[in-house]
């Protein structure tokens, strides 16, 4: 299997250049049109991770692959996917079509649990054959959703989030289909779970929860009563990332919000994200943004 594919990766592959606004805001989404396919090769998606989540309407014949299960549409499905699982789909017709967005864990940064909803999770059902009245159904929301993403109203984003929400609650609405195969949910899993919700109660930061209390792999792992090698290993193997990356994401994640939605000066956030010195903070957040806390909040 591939590595994890990034955003700026997936970008890349798909249109060979990368949107201003990437990495620049605190989160991203994104929708495209699967354009009609009629002749030719057959295309297949890499089965492969991805660091970013996507909620896709197709149309037309295909295998999914899923981990270890593989899905049959035969018309039409909606469909989920999450960093967590690798997937593939084989397009069996020659005609199919389809509509999609994709959005990263920090644009639903203010819903912290939206992730736990059961289409995301491995042991979830992540495919849904669709009726041709449910497939319109579906169709209209997506089409209410690009015509907010291209609309200039300024709250357009708080829109949309609940749109994608509208997308989630009518898939766990819905019968999962007959090809769906539930998979065990291993240690490792358990583990990376169980820190990720551990990482996940620091945050939001706030007047009433003024500091992180965790900030190391060995902190996490102490409180996990894990070996910290476990940790690495089982955060490793359900994220592609190092566990000190994912905190360093999360913590980037949290730093870009308290800078652009409170008054809270630079230093009281350095403190607050656990940092010891000012000059510390400034450095972590140019390693990963290119420029300054200031001037993130400014551009804001």
């Amino acid at each position: 299997m591939d590595s994890l594919e990034t955003l700026e990766e997936f970008y890349k592959r798909k249109f060979d250049l990368l949107p201003e606004s990437l990495g620049k805001d605190i989160g991203h989404f994104n929708m495209f049109h699967i354009a009609p396919f009629r002749e030719g090769k057959l295309k297949s998606v890499p089965y492969r991770r991805r660091d970013f989540y996507k909620i896709m309407l197709l149309k037309g014949h295909s295998h999914v692959y899923y981990a270890d299960n593989v899905y049959q549409i035969k018309k039409q499905a909606l469909a989920f996917s999450n960093p967590l699982i690798p997937y593939k789909w084989d397009h069996l017709d020659k005609m199919y079509d389809g509509v999609y967005c994709i959005f990263n864990t920090q644009f639903f940064h203010q819903y912290s649990q939206f992730a736990e909803y059961e289409i995301f999770e491995p042991g979830g059902n992540h495919i849904f054959e669709l009726t041709d009245a449910q497939a319109r159904e579906i169709g209209d929301l997506f089409e209410e959703m690009e015509n907010e993403f291209n609309s200039g109203y300024k709250y357009k984003f708080d829109v949309i989030r609940n749109r994608v929400l509208d997308l989630i609650h009518y898939g766990l609405k819905l019968e999962p289909s007959t090809s769906i195969y539930n998979q065990s949910v291993d240690a490792s899993y358990r583990i990376s779970r169980l820190f990720m919700e551990l990482l996940e109660r620091q945050f939001p930061l706030d007047e009433n929860h003024l500091s992180v209390d965790l900030r190391s792999p060995s902190d996490f792992a102490t409180k996990l009563n894990v070996h910290v090698n476990s940790l690495n290993r089982a955060v490793k193997s359900t994220t592609s990332k190092t566990t000190s990356e994912v905190i360093a994401e999360r913590i980037l994640q949290e730093a870009k919000v308290l800078l652009r939605h409170t008054s809270w000066s630079v230093s009281e956030i350095a403190y607050a994200l656990g940092f010891k010195e000012v000059t510390h903070f400034s450095n972590f957040f140019r390693k990963h943004m290119k420029f300054n806390p200031l001037k993130f909040r400014n551009a804001g």
